[in-house]
């Protein structure tokens, strides 16, 4: 799986399928593995590459992951060693980026333990284009690689200062807004997507006057959203700058998006918009259960997990529409090291699994939104629609929302600083009772510690 999630963000989307006319898409059991994939993962062993030979003499490819990337769900690696009978695909995954993550910056000093293929996740990839290229091979140089493949920002984002592009993109999280058109409807507000998507239109600032709209009529026992930091990470993630200036400068205490994005979270605290909730805790889980909150920004891949945790009786209430303004939450990278045992077999297996046919194979059958700008006007991913929120046409709507998507200025610290904002800062405010002043106070020193500025 994928998403900063501390992991990544493939999260299974189950009943997704074509426009009338096409057939429907294979999701079957995407609920079990979604809950599996989200905080946890394939609880395989990540010691070790697995490189080298296998017993009938294949050409052993390792592949080291964390969480639940879905190319074994998907039956990818399978199809791959049917194309090339002399491979054999091993794949070591880690539970949590948390653990993965410096794990393969320990490999990458050492130069040994490395898998063949190592996936990055959206987060670190900056720290790895920048302060480790020289440890992977150059993708942009790689025989068949086509750059126009990709969305433009997201072949970016894996680009070094030097030119040397480190990974190859694997999914994407464009932003949308999931509601609750039950809830909605009893506060007074509209139901239809196009119309709900038009109350917000232009400016997550609308959003939040949205919910003071909301708010005066609610249901009893009901908030707009369920918390600050979701606000935050929408806002904040649709500014091309935010924590580092271009020249890769720390500059997150004096940021326009920061600044504008933390003000809409306190505003929507001190509104009591919010269910003053953390995402992915139980209670989060529990409020999706109870239909507590009216609306949450998901990226395509929390869609089968709202699925799953609203269970059957949210069948008819969900919907999905476009956000405020373009912004993506979660996305990977599949990179080959330099001293990767097999490394021109990982080149080609790279990319293989990130070719625009199979990222809308691993749509189809995982729900990991692609990458590719080709992939998306492929049927499988254009004319999807997701019966459990109303046959919303979630491939017409994530895809309009990722080709918008601004180029981000990513630093180093982007995770830490993101985690600490929302986990730190916001919720003091929210569930402690704190003042904004306090709540800042506390995040920044909790960077300040941990990053040099």
């Amino acid at each position: 799986m994928h998403t900063s999630r501390n992991t990544s963000p493939l999260h299974r989307t189950s009943h997704l399928r074509h426009r009338p006319g096409s057939r429907r898409l294979t999701a079957s059991g995407l609920a079990a593995v979604l809950a599996a994939g989200l905080l946890a993962g394939c609880a395989q062993d990540g010691g070790g590459s697995g490189s080298g030979t296998s017993a009938d003499g294949k050409t052993v490819v390792s592949v080291g992951v964390f969480g639940v990337f879905g190319y074994k769900q998907a039956g990818l690696y399978d199809e791959y060693e049917k194309l090339n009978p002399g491979i054999k695909i091993k794949e070591n995954s880690t539970e949590r980026n948390e653990d993965y993550y410096p794990a393969l910056l320990n490999h990458l000093t050492a130069n040994s333990g490395l898998s063949d293929i190592q996936a990055v996740e959206v987060g670190n990839i900056n720290e790895v284009a920048n302060l480790h290229s020289d440890k992977f091979v150059d993708m942009a140089k790689a025989e068949g690689v086509d750059k126009s493949a990709w969305l433009p920002w997201k072949w970016d984002q894996a680009k070094a200062e030097n030119g040397k592009v480190v990974g190859l993109g694997t999914d994407i999280g464009p932003m949308g807004v999931c509601y609750r058109k039950d809830l909605f409807e009893k506060a007074g507000l509209p139901t239809d997507r196009k119309d709900v998507a038009e109350l917000w239109a232009g400016d997550w600032a609308k959003y939040v006057e949205t919910g003071e709209d909301y708010m005066k009529e609610a249901p009893k026992g009901t908030t707009f959203t369920d918390a600050a930091a979701g606000l935050y990470n929408g806002s904040v993630s649709s500014y091309a700058v935010k924590n580092y200036d271009r020249d890769g400068k720390l500059i997150y205490k004096k940021s326009e998006a920061v600044e504008k994005s933390w003000d809409l979270a306190m505003q929507a605290v001190e509104g009591k918009m919010t269910g003053k909730l953390k995402q992915f805790d139980k209670a989060w889980d529990q409020a999706y259960a109870n239909g507590t909150f009216a609306s949450v920004i998901c990226p395509p891949w929390m869609l089968g997990y709202i699925k799953e945790k609203s269970g059957p009786k949210g069948a008819d209430a969900w919907d999905v529409a476009a956000p405020p303004r373009p912004a993506n939450w979660g996305g990977s990278f599949l990179t080959v090291p330099e001293h990767a045992k097999n490394k021109d077999e990982a080149v080609k297996l790279a990319k293989w699994l990130t070719a625009p046919e199979q990222q809308a194979k691993l749509f189809e059958k995982q729900a990991s939104f692609p990458s590719s700008s080709k992939a998306l006007s492929l049927p499988a991913v254009a004319d999807a629609e997701h019966e459990y929120f109303d046959d919303a046409p979630i491939g017409e709507i994530f895809s309009d929302a990722a080709k918008d998507i601004p180029t981000a200025v990513l630093g180093p610290k982007d995770q830490l600083i993101q985690e600490n904002i929302g986990n730190i800062g916001i919720l003091q405010v929210e569930q402690q009772g704190k003042s904004p002043e306090e709540g800042w106070n506390s995040a920044v020193k909790k960077i300040d510690d941990a990053v040099e500025d």
